[in-house]
Order: structure tokens, then sequence, then C-alpha cells
């Protein structure tokens, strides 16, 4: 799995719109998607994962029993609480569009994890979340693959809250390697090759 793992310079180098909007964010997490696919795909990476059906624990047992204890200690601590989200604690970073995104295509929020929606445009989607823990942003870019086709690649941005939110993303980290990530990302690409298969049937 570590060889999905990319250098930040992957997604600190391209020209992302998401520099101009979350510049105080920081990128916690980069990683190449497995999902080969054309110039003109993300519009099917993006449903995917707005409609996937494995959610956000990849569809795996240790990453389904890690965001229940999550859920369940955000519940006894009060970090998911609706004031404490977009909207609450924090603005919506959609406050933050220059007029062409604002005025341009919104995208999918997600149906299986509390990400809502920020901008989405050719070759480039984000989405937000918040908690008393941090704000955070899932940014999928698609771009070249070297070959002549292209892919999907994930970054993590992360503003966290304080001193909790610091500690927070330390003690989870382990768990976000070990648990969350590797199943995502089995699940992701299981997903797209069933849809890839799919529509080239139709």
């Amino acid at each position: 799995m570590s060889d999905l793992r990319l250098p930040s310079t992957d997604h600190t180098s391209r020209p992302w719109r998401i520099h101009e909007i979350a510049g105080d964010f920081r990128l916690e997490d980069l990683w190449m998607l497995p999902t080969p696919g054309g110039p003109d795909d993300l519009r099917h990476l993006v449903r995917q994962m707005a409609d996937g059906k494995d959610g956000p624990d990849g569809g795996n047992p240790v990453g389904r029993f890690l965001f229940a204890v999550r859920w369940k200690l955000g519940a006894l601590l009060g970090w998911d609480k609706p004031d404490s989200g977009v909207g609450g604690r924090v603005a919506t970073l959609r406050d933050r569009l220059p007029d062409d995104l604002r005025e341009g295509p919104r995208g999918p929020d997600l149906g299986s994890a509390p990400f809502t929606s920020v901008f989405q445009t050719h070759d480039e989607w984000a989405a937000e979340y918040a908690n008393k823990t941090m704000h955070g942003v899932m940014h999928i870019g698609w771009v070249p693959d070297g070959n002549g086709g292209y892919r999907g690649q994930l970054a993590v941005l992360v503003k966290p809250n304080g001193r909790l939110g610091s500690l927070y993303m330390l003690a989870i980290k382990p768990f976000r390697y070990l648990g969350v990530y590797p199943a995502l990302m089995r699940s992701i690409g299981r997903e797209w090759r069933e849809n890839t298969a799919r529509r080239t049937a139709h």
C-alpha cells in the first residue's frame, strides 16, 4: 500500500484551485488512487465517491470497527455536535470561493460520510467536514499518469482546532495508515473496476 503514497509536492506543485481557497490548511495525506481512466473521467470518480457503497471504512471490518469507536468517542466527548461543524464553529469554504467557482458546479455531497461538497471543476473536486477537533477537506484531483492516461489522487487537508485538534490528528494517525487507508484504497479500486466494466458494456 505504501506504493500508493505520494510526496507532498505532487499536490503542492500543481495549480489546483484549492490552493487559493484553503491556503491556511495543511496537507496531511496524499494518495494515488487506483482509478485509471481518460481525461474526462473525474466526473465518474466524483459520483463513485459520493454514492460509494462501502463508505469511508472501505467495507472492511477493521475500518468499520475503528469508525464505530471514533463516532462513539465523539458522541461521548461532544466532538460532533452540529454547532461544532461547518456553518457552526467554522464557516463553509464556499464563502471563500471566487465568482467563477461559486457560479460553477458545486458537486455532490457524500452519502456515506458527513462531507459536503465545496466545488467541482473538470479536474478537481473538494468536499469539507468539521467537528470540534478540526476542519478537513477531501480533495480529489485528476492527473496524467505518465503513460498517456489519467488517474485520481486524494489529498487530505486539515486545519486542527488548537491543541486538542493537533493531539487528535496525532493520535489517529496510526489508525489511518494501518486500518483506514488500505481498506479505502482497495474499495475505491474495486468499485472503479466494476463501474468501468459496466460503462464499457453499455
